[in-house]
């Protein structure tokens, strides 16, 4: 429901329309979701006629594969667990996915075809060389690979073309009023997953969210962009990156998403 996966359905279509899609689409469903983007979700599968696939945490967590402390931690790590469940059970040798290098750290290490060995893990010491556009694509039973085809593009170049192909997109995406709390330097929506701790002052803001995650760990930014061409002029003045200026997740430590990584994470 993201604004990169939008724009890889874009791509999809492009590369393979009239003809269907040859591989379903797939979510991987915290549970702590934004509405609007679930909403997304359903109606973009619909209007496609693809067959999508939704595996959920909560199953993953009623089966005893994941474990967490309460119901209101953020389950955006122990997805990937989910993830690895599900690529195990449709016995998927790729999963191609929006992330990119711009994003994160971590994620600038990593190639365009991401080998994971058996055990669904990333290393990022063992890496297959991509000179000159060419990648290797073969996996042994049970390997797979994490394909990155838009890895190379920026945030700006991602607005760009949502602007130039009129992508629709979740109406979180543009600026709206929330009630938010002001924590660490981010500004945390106000929720039942994110209620304002003692001593907290709620302000009702105008704000967008730069990227979609969980509930849980994801924050807007202060904002007046309604549409594509104010958020491409915001974008090119930004001196954070999306993850760095929204992602409580990725606060934890300097190695956050790298140790996610590591484990399974897209």
């Amino acid at each position: 429901g993201g604004k990169d996966s939008a724009v890889l359905l874009r791509l999809a279509e492009k590369a393979f329309r009239p003809g269907g899609f040859p591989f379903p689409l797939m979510h991987i469903d915290t549970g702590h979701n934004f509405p609007e983007v679930i909403a997304f979700r359903n109606r973009r599968a619909a209007e496609l006629g693809e067959r999508l696939i939704v595996r959920s945490v909560e199953d993953s967590i009623k089966r005893g594969s994941v474990r967490l402390r309460s119901e209101t931690d953020s389950r955006n790590a122990a997805q990937s667990v989910t993830l690895l469940e599900a690529i195990g059970e449709f016995g998927f040798d790729a999963a191609i996915g929006g992330a990119r290098r711009d994003e994160e750290k971590a994620r600038a290490k990593e190639r365009v075809f991401s080998f994971r060995d058996e055990f669904g893990q990333w290393d990022p010491r063992n890496q297959r060389p991509e000179l000159w556009n060419l990648y290797n694509a073969r996996v042994h039973a049970g390997e797979h690979v994490r394909v990155f085809p838009i890895s190379n593009w920026t945030e700006l170049d991602v607005w760009q073309y949502i602007g130039r192909e009129t992508i629709d997109l979740p109406p979180i995406y543009y600026a709206h009023r929330r009630p938010v709390v002001r924590r660490r330097g981010l500004l945390v929506p106000v929720t039942p997953l994110t209620p304002p701790r003692a001593g907290e002052t709620v302000e009702e803001l105008s704000v967008r969210f730069r990227t979609v995650g969980d509930v849980s760990c994801t924050c807007p930014v202060a904002s007046s962009a309604a549409s594509v061409e104010q958020i491409v002029a915001e974008t090119i003045d930004a001196t954070l990156t999306e993850r760095g200026a929204t992602r409580m997740d990725d606060q934890t430590s300097e190695a956050s998403m790298e140790r996610r990584k590591r484990e399974g994470y897209f």
